[in-house]
């Protein structure tokens, strides 16, 4: 069974910059990697995600401060958030889409709050 564990979640001021960190285990095929957030209320919604070969694709709203990367070796996917702004606050999901037959996978969730 795929698991998914999020971590680096937390409170932070306007302007100020998280990390938060996906490690995968027992993912044996190829798969690409992502991060959506929710907001109260909302639909889960794409923040950016990053395929096998490395192309990453981001929502408008984060493009320019919000970085994905992972790590291929290690099955950890990043996002790296500067810049932060009050409407960044939402619980993050880390997800994982198998390509061969687009099977999705998602972590727990980890709460981001940006005061302002």
């Amino acid at each position: 069974q795929v698991q998914l564990v999020e971590s680096g979640g937390g409170l932070v001021q306007t302007g100020g910059s998280l990390r938060l960190s996906c490690a995968a285990s027992r993912v044996t095929f190829s798969h690409n990697m992502g991060w959506y957030r929710q907001h109260p209320g909302k639909q889960r919604e794409l923040v950016a995600t990053i395929r096998s070969d490395g192309t990453t694709n981001y929502a408008d709203s984060v493009k320019g401060r919000f970085t994905i990367s992972r790590d291929n070796a290690k099955n950890t996917v990043y996002l790296q958030m500067n810049s932060l702004k009050p409407e960044d606050t939402a619980v993050y999901y880390c997800h994982v889409r198998r390509i061969i037959d687009l099977s999705d996978y998602w972590g727990q969730g980890t709460q981001v709050t940006v005061s302002s």
